[in-house]
Formats: structure tokens, sequence, C-alpha cells
């Protein structure tokens, strides 16, 4: 079997999960508003399709399809398994969107349900036992191809509040990467917030506001801007040089 992109795959080498399909109970005009490019209902981001299902489909992200996994067990993730190939990746959307960057998920019992999407074949690549700003303990980061699913441990006082860790963990929200993140803020305004920095070192991040109308929160990042500020300032010591 070959990868996505023809190179070979190694004899015994595991598949790793990839993301097929992401059903969002969006309207497609919505997202058309926000510089994506949707074609029956589907917005392909490289190679994931959001299929986007309308208000009367539920609430936020409705589930997702999953390839070369072993269950659909996903500690209550709606998951339907996959066997359509991997897309060509779509291009560019005109708002400057290229990639999912990750999708985000809560758990009230978080070691359960790493527990539950490594029986699964999810490929864990770290837990973070540091807070996010929002106050959320811990966080797991499984890899599924170019994209990531960030599981975020709900903080006590709303495990407490909602019930309890006996409920299922659940969508939140997704994380998109964009070429250029100033430009795509401003094109997008009023509807995006201000550029910040990210928790990730090196790439800054803002979020699609509630005026935009989607179900799903939504932020939009930059790419890892060290790498370039060092090329640039390389290539300017450069210039001083044969200057």
């Amino acid at each position: 079997m070959a990868r996505a992109g023809g190179a070979p795959r190694k004899a015994g080498e595991a598949v790793p999960a990839t993301i097929d399909q992401l059903t969002l109970a969006d309207e497609p005009a919505a997202w058309e508003a926000l510089g994506f490019t949707v074609e029956d209902c589907c917005c392909q981001i490289a190679t994931v399709c959001l299929r986007l299902a309308g208000r009367q489909a539920g609430a936020g992200i409705v589930g997702w399809s999953l390839r070369d996994v072993a269950s659909d067990e996903l500690d209550g993730l709606p998951t339907t398994i996959s066997s359509r190939p991997v897309p060509a990746e779509a291009c560019v959307h005109p708002n400057g969107v290229v990639a999912i960057d990750h999708v985000v998920a809560f758990s009230p019992a978080l070691d359960r349900t790493v527990a539950a999407l490594q029986a699964a074949g999810l490929d864990l690549r770290r837990v973070r036992e540091q807070p996010t700003p929002a106050g959320a303990p811990r966080q797991a980061f499984f890899r599924l191809g170019r994209e990531i699913l960030e599981l975020v441990q709900e903080p006590e006082e709303v495990v407490r509040r909602a019930g309890g860790a006996d409920r299922p963990a659940r969508f939140w929200g997704l994380a998109l990467l964009v070429e250029d993140l100033d430009r795509t803020v401003a094109g997008l305004a009023p509807n995006a917030g201000a550029v910040r920095a990210a928790v990730q070192p090196g790439r800054r991040i803002a979020t699609v506001r509630r005026s935009a109308g989607l179900a799903v929160p939504l932020a939009l990042m930059s790419a890892d801007e060290r790498a370039t500020e060092q090329a640039d300032r390389q290539a300017g010591e450069a210039h001083a040089v044969r200057s």
C-alpha cells in the first residue's frame, strides 16, 4: 500500500489514522461569506471535508469519520469509519486558509478518553501537564495525518457543575492554519478578533467572532514564524556583507 502522495509503505508499518470528514451544524452560506470555497455543502480544507449540514443537524461539530481506526468507540465522540481514499489537497481558500491545524475536544476524564482513543489506534504524541490560559489543567495531543486532535481536560469546577466525570467526551472547535494571519484577519473584519501570541512558541492566533454566525468556535493560526524571521535576518546580513 502507498502513502498519500505515492511513497511506498514499508512492510509491517502501521497505517496512521486520518480524518476523512468533519460534520458541522453550520450553513454553507455562512462559510462562503467568510471567504471559504464551498461546493455541494462541502468545504474541503487540505484533504479534510467539512460537511456543512445546517443548523438542523445539531450543535457545533456533530461528528467525524476516520480512516484506519480499529473501532468507532471513542468515549462518546461521534465517529464513523471511512474507507474513502485520501483526496488530493484542495487549493488555498480565498481567505488564505490552507489546512486544519487542530480539532479541539473536551473530556471530563482525560485518562479514560485517552485510553479509548489509543485502543482505537489513534497516535498519542504527548500529554501536556500544564494549565491552559482558560484554566484546563491538562491536554493530550493525537496525530491524525497532517491534523492534530487536541483533547482538553475539563477543569474540576466544570466537571462538578456539569454533573460529574461519567459524561462522554465532546467536540468543541477548530483551529485553521492560514498563509498570512494579519491579511486574513483584516479581510474578515469585523468578524475576527485581534491577533495575539499563541500558546505554541513562535505562533500567533486570532478567533472568529460570534458575529460571523458560525455554530463552531473557530480560530485562525499562523505557522511557526521563527524560521521565517531567522531566514529574513540571515538574508539581511548577507545583503549587508555584499554591500
